[in-house]
């Protein structure tokens, strides 16, 4: 066993020690028990801050300076505009003129678009990202060039970072399409209206300064706020700060491929066979395209039963939004918004209801509207037969995704897992996976192309589909067939001993390492 490295209750090596840290290991699923109060930053007073409610200043250096920016600070960024966001890049080049070094961003999601802050992790001004890396980051630190670890967290997890004290949060930076001098903000209003600002929510009540940046300034009140400008020091206004249009990608957009459809179409006759899909019931459905279609799919055998769902949980699509407009469900309670048609139905639709990590998927609350949810239809890069779960790694190892809401999603009441059997030839299902996201426990149903493999813990789902004409086939079966097509199992990806992240489990305790891949 290596140095400072622990067996979990996963039976995954994970490290005692994060980033300077204390870190405990998974506990197995509702193992470990929250201690204490919840973090809060000092107490502010009126007196220090403008009695006409101005906070604008110049810039975004400016903001900096004022909010006492210096080494090792924390500086927290929020992923709205997903590959669009023009601010997080704006703020480490400011730092960088400041002269500062050693910051810890923690933004609640990188996209490509933050390639740039590579350079910042280069010249040492960025120490290391505790965030989850789509794309280029995460290939950097996959190779092992990142001077802390990294710390993929749901988007729940951060949420209870940060209120649990783990995470103190020196400034936090929130990109805000409106916003009134005072800093009330929303994310629906101004020509970069991108839906709601709820992952910055925790960032907003727990950091000791917030800077809001915005494109749009309009006289106070800026209504309705989603940020509320009695936690906010400073507002700026640039020309820019962001793109909502690439706030759609690749994974918001519906799959057109033929076994995908398939697979779409399995995962809506699922949920009508098992009894699922009734007057009243909720659901929530991935952006990925199969995810969307599946939504497309469940859409038609709802208006033939004449079926309304009390909500829908977003992600927020075109797709859902034609559902609530077309009286198939009452509400949508979105977490965050894919596109236009779901930045304008926020904006125009008060059954469009704006809700946040801590509503929706805090694990150290009073409950919260994942466990609520009666299916929910997920991806995954891996599975394996136990129905473990990959999303963060590929069959070589390089971290290249997020985990997003993905964990937080499992605690529904029927998880379905929608894959392609394999990938550019290589086996999705797989005897162990390579990077454990998502325990096997909470994982009830893997549906490929190939057929639907229910998980044997669920009983239940099993007697209700029994008669049904749905191909139900054990998950090793399936795994075979795939092998037999691929030329046998994928190799196992190439991994040296250095740690390079760690993934934590909805609760806080770390689930798994991630290892720097070779070459």
């Amino acid at each position: 066993m290596s140095k400072g490295m622990v067996k979990n209750a996963a039976g995954r090596l994970v490290p005692t020690e994060v980033n300077g840290r204390k870190a405990f290991p998974f506990a197995g699923v509702g193992g470990h028990r929250p201690a204490g109060v919840k973090a809060a930053p000092r107490v502010a007073t009126c007196i220090d801050y403008p009695a006409d409610g101005n906070k604008l200043v110049d810039d975004i250096e400016t903001a900096l300076r004022k909010c006492g920016l210096r080494d090792g600070m924390t500086i927290s960024s929020h992923h709205h505009f997903r590959n669009g966001d023009l601010v997080a890049n704006a703020v480490f080049d400011a730092a960088a003129r400041i002269g500062v070094k050693d910051l810890m961003w923690f933004p609640s999601a990188s996209f490509p678009c933050h390639a740039p802050i590579i350079d910042h992790l280069e010249s040492g001004v960025v120490h290391h990202i505790e965030g989850s890396m789509n794309g280029p980051l995460g290939d950097y630190c996959s190779h092992g060039k990142m001077r802390g670890l990294g710390v993929l967290r749901s988007h729940g997890g951060r949420y209870q970072a940060v209120q649990d004290g783990e995470v103190p949060i020196d400034i936090a930076v929130i990109a805000a399409p409106a916003a009134d001098p005072f800093g009330n903000c929303n994310g629906v209003e101004g020509p970069s209206a991108c839906g709601l600002l709820g992952f910055a929510l925790a960032d907003s009540q727990y950091a000791e300064k917030v800077i809001v940046v915005t494109d749009h300034v309009v006289p106070f009140p800026c209504v309705p706020w989603q940020i509320q400008g009695n936690y906010v020091d400073c507002v700026v206004q640039v020309d820019k700060v962001g793109e909502p249009e690439k706030i759609i990608s690749g994974t918001t957009m519906i799959t057109r491929s033929p076994d995908r459809l398939l697979i779409a179409e399995y995962v809506a006759r699922f949920v009508r066979d098992a009894g699922i899909l009734r007057d009243g019931f909720s659901f929530q459905a991935g952006a990925g395209g199969t995810a969307l279609a599946f939504a497309i799919f469940l859409k038609e055998m709802m208006k033939e039963r004449g079926i309304k769902a009390r909500f829908i949980r977003g992600g927020s699509t075109k797709y859902l939004v034609e559902m609530l407009e077309e009286g198939l469900t009452d509400y949508i309670l979105d977490g965050q918004t894919f596109d236009l048609d779901g930045v304008r139905s926020m904006r125009e639709n008060p059954n469009h209801v704006n809700t946040s990590p801590f509503t929706s998927y805090n694990w150290h609350g009073k409950g919260n509207f994942a466990s609520m949810v009666d299916a929910v239809v997920l991806g995954a890069t891996e599975v394996d037969v136990d129905f473990n779960a990959n999303v963060v790694t590929h069959s070589d190892g390089r971290l290249l995704h997020g985990i997003g809401g993905w964990q937080n999603c499992l605690s529904s009441k029927c998880t379905i897992l929608a894959i392609p059997s394999f990938r550019d030839r290589i086996p999705v299902l797989v005897d162990r996976v390579t990077t454990l996201c998502g325990p096997g426990e909470l994982v009830d149903v893997i549906i490929t192309e190939r057929g639907v493999s229910i998980n044997p813990r669920r009983k239940d789902l099993l007697s209700a589909v029994r008669g049904s004409d749905l191909p139900i086939r054990p998950i090793e079966e399936v795994k075979k067939e795939v092998e037999g097509i691929c030329g046998g199992p994928p190799d196992p990806p190439e991994l040296a001993e250095k740690v390079i992240a760690v993934v934590k489990w909805v609760d806080g305790t770390i689930l798994d390492s991630i290892r720097q891949v070779k070459g």
